[in-house]
């Protein structure tokens, strides 16, 4: 990792570096006899820079962090052992055969050194923010990327002030793009994230309502997730989706102005002729300057559309071409617990239980509705969203039944809202159940299904209905 010494670690994050162990001295920050040919170890770059000592390499540093199960200072001496260059830690070690780094806090340690290792690159930094589609849209963008350069994507959800700065840690001198995601619940958060990534390209997505305790509203949403400009290139590139009338407020950063895309002819970048092919995906031609040219999009429901216009423009601005567009649209593979469709021998699996809320839970419904057989959608309650909670959940009972969804399943407390609203809106609780908790649930769920069904699964993530998918897939014998 380019200029990543123990001695530019410890100054980047304001710690102060040690030796202990027997054979090392800090007279001149050496650290005694060299094998030969080996670098000193004060000239030494790390490997990598970890949390989990699981995933250290040898010659990597190993950041040992508090956290809410496991205290990273009980692996130091398992780091040692592994060929660690040297630890950041918050208390001396009682005993440590490599150097230390010695911090306060050692999460803000982790932003300062991934902060300063950006520095040291020159690649373009993508950085992904919106209330929903974050992840589609990374996915979708490092694909297309991925067709002329050699790119790095956020794993999993590695979006936050823990995860962003170890995604900005796995950069390495063969990647030449990186994607990052960059999700957040409360302001000044996405502050500190900027000042990570510092991305030259920023693409928001939309803004819902999503972290509404924190975040109050949605001109609040587009106040905190606005920060991603804090430290952006002032000579990079901002991407939006036009159609949110409150992305349509968005000003230019510097010298340039907001590229917008989406359905609206008026954009800088849209789709006409979209066409949908259930739940394989859609067909639609993409827009933008004097380009026309149609794409497949393997994913369905009519969100991807956006994410696909986002990923072409982007695609455009570093210089791909058509072909290599189209190529890296039709190429992206849906990530579990988003919009994953799991076909199966009896059913369809619509999984999309990572999270929930009332954008996303309609645009999951929407998807729901372009199936061709019998439509059941399984839904658990929305997190975080302030007073009006509960009138946002009977929302959604409303929504499925003007969208025809054949069965509705409600669990949980706020759920319940749903389920009164539905029942309501259809004049009788035909094909409509409600269930207080998620196990209740599951154990009546084979009773209610049928095979052939297409169902979907959704729910905040402190709802696990992971569980729900894993009892779909495994489960079926009991379905009548």
């Amino acid at each position: 990792m380019k200029n990543m010494t123990l001695e530019n670690i410890a100054s980047a994050c304001g710690g102060r570096l040690h030796f202990k162990a027997p054979g090392l001295t800090a007279a001149g920050l050496g650290f005694g006899a060299c094998e030969e040919g080996e670098l000193p170890w004060t000239e030494r770059e790390a490997s990598c820079v970890v949390i989990d000592s699981r995933r250290l390499e040898a010659g990597g540093v190993f950041v040992a962090a508090r956290g809410e199960r496991v205290d990273g200072h009980d692996f130091i001496e398992k780091a040692a052992q592994s060929g660690a260059l040297g630890v950041v830690c918050e208390r001396e070690p009682q005993e440590c055969r490599i150097p230390y780094i010695l911090v306060e806090d050692s999460f803000k340690a982790l932003r300062d050194i991934a902060e300063y290792y950006r520095m040291q690159l020159s690649i373009p930094v993508i950085g992904i923010t919106g209330s929903v589609g974050k992840t589609s849209t990374k996915e979708m963008i490092a694909g297309v990327l991925s067709q002329g350069f050699e790119t790095l994507k956020t794993e999993g959800n590695f979006n936050n002030e823990i995860g962003l700065p170890l995604t900005v840690l796995r950069i390495r001198p063969e990647h030449e793009a990186a994607v990052v995601e960059m999700g957040i619940s409360d302001f000044g958060e996405m502050h500190l994230l900027s000042r990570i990534a510092r991305p030259d390209i920023c693409v928001m997505t939309n803004i819902g309502q999503c972290h509404l305790e924190n975040l109050g509203s949605r001109e609040g949403i587009l106040r905190a997730k606005s920060e991603i400009f804090d430290f952006m290139n002032p000579d990079g590139h901002i991407f939006v989706n036009g159609d949110d009338d409150m992305l349509l407020t968005v000003k230019a950063k510097g010298k340039n102005r907001p590229v917008r895309f989406g359905m609206d002819p008026a954009n800088d970048v849209y789709a006409s002729g979209v066409e949908s092919l259930g739940l394989a995906g859609l067909r639609a031609v993409v827009h933008m300057d004097t380009w026309a040219f149609p794409v497949d999009i393997p994913l369905p429901g009519a969100h991807m559309v956006y994410n696909a216009l986002a990923a072409a423009a982007v695609g455009k601005c570093l210089g791909l071409s058509r072909e290599q567009i189209r190529s890296g649209i039709a190429g992206v593979a849906a990530v579990n617990g988003r919009s994953h469709v799991i076909s199966l021998a009896t059913c369809t699996v619509i999984d999309d239980c990572y999270n929930a809320n009332p954008v996303s839970m309609r645009a999951a419904i929407d998807l729901l509705s372009a199936a061709f057989t019998r439509k059941v959608a399984v839904l658990g309650d929305m997190f975080e969203l302030g007073e009006r909670e509960r009138e946002m959940h009977g929302e959604i009972g409303a929504y499925c039944v003007e969208k025809g969804i054949d069965v509705i399943i409600c669990t949980g407390e706020l759920s319940r809202f749903a389920y009164e609203e539905a029942c309501r809106r259809r004049g009788n609780a035909d094909c409509v159940y409600y269930f207080r908790t998620r196990d209740e649930m599951m154990s009546e769920l084979p009773g209610i299904l049928r095979q052939g069904d297409s169902i979907l699964v959704k729910a905040s993530h402190g709802m696990r209905f992971e569980t729900v998918v894993e009892l779909l897939q495994t489960g079926f014998q009991k379905i009548k």
